[in-house]
């Protein structure tokens, strides 16, 4: 069995560095897709590329931010305050250069074992402090079948946030300072007042309109409704604290759907008992590159899964008519 303990840690320092800059040094800069990225994106990933280096160096890499960009993006300042966070963090001497070398690290490497890392998945959430979660995810023959999720923002006594895991088909949490680990199981709840559902909170990444649509078609419309940022979402249904999560784009959108920002939150449904698909009950393709081959994506309990399937192909066919 893969350890992933090197992993659990990097996440937590991720967390710990992500924090950091939202209470110190939240700059915002934008990339070429005219998505926003901060210094904490960069500095994130460093650490979770520099352990993929240390202790799985025979994998492969894919991750959303490259050094490249890093050096043409971030003013100098700014580089100069992620690297001494890193060697803060890090507890060693830290240089740009291998910052630049880590954020690259696996790019090129053909292996049977691949990391996808989204290094802040919902920048828009970390910017408007709100929810966002650090995940590296784990792909063996174009499927994910384990990861590693921080959500510094997940609802808890402490407010300190959770650490949640998968492999080997099962899935767990933790704290994420540290403490008891917890065998995760989605719920069975399959009623109306009963059904949690989530929803992104930008409106770009959804049709709210077309999803209201789908739970009515489902026999949902009245359930609990919360809009939340990030793969946290696959997490809660992943805990048992929701039962539905769905993405319907804008019907004239073309915006694709990463495999980074949802490679890890699917093995942990899936490991949990939950069911993540495409619109139409087939497996997520994460096997065409980068980005998803597929309309929409459904991610339940399992329990209410095939009638939200139902729901959604009779919604699309409305709308063809």
């Amino acid at each position: 069995m893969l350890d992933l303990q090197p992993m659990l840690h990097a996440v937590r320092l991720a967390a710990d560095l992500c924090r950091r800059v939202q209470e110190t040094h939240l700059v915002t800069e934008e990339k070429s897709d005219h998505s926003p990225v901060t210094m904490a994106d960069y500095g994130a990933q460093a650490i979770l590329c520099r352990t993929v280096s240390q202790a799985y160096p025979a994998d492969a890499v894919i991750a959303e931010e490259a050094g490249a960009q890093f050096i043409e993006l971030v003013p100098e300042a700014d580089r100069r305050e992620v690297v001494q966070m890193l060697s803060e963090l890090l507890g060693e001497p830290v240089s740009q250069d291998d910052v630049v070398r880590w954020l690259d690290y696996g790019r090129e490497v053909q292996a049977e074992r691949t990391w996808v890392i989204d290094p802040i998945d919902g920048t828009k959430g970390f910017i408007a402090l709100r929810n966002y979660v650090v995940a590296a995810g784990i792909m063996v023959a174009g499927k994910p079948v384990g990861g590693v999720i921080g959500a510094p923002g997940y609802p808890t006594e402490d407010r300190r946030g959770k650490l949640f895991y998968a492999q080997s088909g099962a899935a767990f949490s933790q704290p994420l300072a540290g403490g008891v680990v917890t065998r995760l199981k989605a719920s069975t709840r399959v009623q109306e007042a009963e059904v949690r559902a989530l929803e992104s909170v930008e409106k770009s990444h959804a049709n709210h309109e077309r999803m209201a649509r789908v739970r009515e078609a489902a026999g949902l419309a009245g359930v609990s409704l919360t809009r939340i940022d990030s793969m946290e979402k696959y997490a809660r249904i992943a805990a048992g604290d929701a039962e539905l999560y769905l993405r319907l784009p804008r019907i004239a959108s073309s915006r694709p759907f990463m495999i980074w920002d949802h490679c890890a939150g699917t093995a942990l449904v899936e490991a949990a008992g939950g069911r993540v698909s495409d619109v139409d009950g087939s497996p997520l393709d994460f096997t065409q590159g980068l980005s998803l081959a597929n309309r929409g994506i459904i991610v339940s309990n399992g329990a209410i899964h095939d009638r939200v399937v139902e729901a959604v192909m009779q919604v699309l066919q409305d709308e063809g008519a």
